[in-house]
């Protein structure tokens, strides 16, 4: 069993202005913590995991290929996109929010 409480998390910038720290994890699935600064991007990206999510506080709008795609998140609501679903985000004010990853991201591994 692994454990690290947010404060032990190690702040990793990626794009610019969205910051993660990954949490408990094994190979099947991770756990991370997000702080975004509202105007930050994330480009349009996908991945093999299942990406679930939970918006602890502000506000993000989700985009993807299609303006079907499209949707908005604020405190209090989840969210899901499946493995392979190409997705990216506008950060519409400060955000902070937690996401679970199935399979885990190798690339965000830190232990």
């Amino acid at each position: 069993m692994k454990m690290k409480s947010v404060d032990q998390g190690i702040p990793v910038e990626g794009p610019e202005g969205v910051i993660r720290k990954t949490l408990a994890y094994d190979d099947e699935a991770m756990l991370c913590h997000f702080t975004l600064k509202a105007g930050a991007r994330i480009p349009l990206h996908s991945h093999r995991a299942v990406q679930v999510g939970y918006v602890i506080s502000g506000k993000m709008l989700f985009k993807g290929e299609s303006p079907d795609d499209e949707f908005q998140v604020k405190k209090g609501d989840s969210y899901i996109f499946s493995a392979d679903k190409t997705h990216g985000a506008e950060v519409v004010e400060d955000a902070e929010f937690v996401e679970v990853f199935t399979p885990a991201r190798e690339e965000y591994k830190d232990f």
